[in-house]
């Protein structure tokens, strides 16, 4: 467990009006509850759990424990830590191109020529793939082996939409691409290979794939928050709103549609559960070079390279956004040295490398519907806190 250090009484309360905050946006319908949890150095200095983890059927209180899927930010606690740790050993280069790895991966290609797609691309999200697949569509041509038919159709069919290099474009088919090459790579799967290699490498106890497994203690599946809930009719007499009653909340199955209904879970997009300490955790040894209490998952000078921002014209860091890629919540902390990402289900991290600050805001906004919305709250939290630690 993390040590727990306060700051100063003027600092704290400053970190407290981050509350009223929170609370505003729950009140507002934003998300049912939230936790949010700042870290400095290897300490947590702030963390506190707001509202319920659940309101259908019936509501429960959020913990500091509560679990959550963590949508996106998969892509950076598990999948880009992962393929990072190949491009330290040299099993990856960021420069391949993708084709060395996955054979038969189509380039993009008009009139005028063509062009290989490196791992670089994938990374930073300038590769030019379409945003998402098309899942509805597959849904309707693939009805089995469905993980290895949504493989075929991204090496060989998805859309090509830009010459790589030239236009950002945010695609989870890029970090489905990542997982293949570090499953080609590995001989592992995805989730298999960041349990071991980060996840418990770091001895975190309440981050992984697959939540409800049996492995997972009891104790823990029940800390997990629900997603969005999924109606069985359209027409019953007691709806809410175009919806029924007679629903059944996502509890440990994830939320985004490719890695549930193609991936099974294990996908590089989307898939990862995990709470707010744990993470304080992920972002202390990222603060720290890469190791935590002894624990090391990446060199220093690995961990630098994957925070620098790779090109300025698109503000990408590798895996992670920056200031510079115009994220609101990054703003008031330093503005060469800021990592950050989000996570559709409510889920962000923003972590300040000069001064070595970490903000985890974890809410579960899809629940029980896929309304509202957390931008001005992230946005205003930073704020907060930036302010609160320049007073300090």
């Amino acid at each position: 467990m993390i040590g727990k250090l306060l700051l100063v009484a003027a600092a704290l309360t400053g970190f407290e009006k981050c509350d009223s905050v929170i609370l505003a946006a729950i009140a507002e319908g934003n998300a049912p509850g939230a936790v949010l949890c700042v870290v400095q150095g290897d300490s947590i200095v702030y963390e506190k759990a707001y509202g319920n983890k659940r309101v259908y059927p019936k509501p429960e209180p959020m913990t500091i424990g509560t679990v959550f899927d963590l949508a996106s930010l998969s892509k950076c606690v598990g999948t880009e830590i992962s393929l990072m740790q190949l491009v330290e050993q040299g099993r990856v280069g960021l420069d391949d191109y993708v084709d060395q790895y996955l054979p038969g991966f189509a380039p993009w290609q008009d009139s005028t020529g063509i062009q290989r797609i490196t791992v670089r691309q994938l990374m930073t999200h300038t590769s030019g793939l379409a945003p998402v697949a098309p899942v509805l569509e597959l849904g309707r041509r693939h009805a089995d082996n469905r993980p290895k038919k949504l493989r075929s159709y991204i090496i060989k069919e998805h859309e090509r939409r830009a010459q790589p290099g030239t236009q950002l474009i945010y695609s989870c088919p890029n970090f489905i691409t990542l997982q293949y090459i570090l499953e080609s790579v590995t001989g592992e799967r995805l989730c298999d290979y960041a349990q071991a290699n980060v996840f418990d490498a770091l001895g975190l106890q309440h981050t992984c794939y697959f939540p409800t497994r049996k492995r997972i203690p009891k104790a823990v599946k029940a800390t997990i928050a629900p997603t969005e809930v999924l109606w069985r009719k359209k027409t019953d007499p007691q709806q809410i709103g175009p919806r029924t009653r007679n629903g059944k909340a996502l509890l440990g199955q994830v939320h985004d549609p490719t890695a549930r209904r193609f991936n099974c879970g294990n996908s590089g997009n989307a898939g990862v559960f995990s709470s707010a300490e744990d993470l304080a955790v992920l972002c202390a040894a990222l603060m720290n070079g890469g190791e935590y209490h002894g624990r090391r998952i990446l060199q220093p000078e690995t961990v630098e390279l994957m925070f620098t921002e790779q090109d300025g014209a698109f503000g990408r860091a590798l895996g992670w956004d920056t200031a510079g890629g115009g994220s609101g919540f990054a703003q008031p902390f330093a503005p060469d040295r800021v990592a950050c990402h989000t996570g559709y289900t409510g889920t962000s991290i923003v972590i300040d490398l000069d001064r070595k600050i970490a903000v985890i805001l974890l809410a579960n906004r899809v629940h029980p519907v896929d309304e509202g919305g957390l931008g001005r709250t992230r946005a205003a939290v930073s704020q907060i806190v930036a302010e609160s630690l320049n007073n300090y």
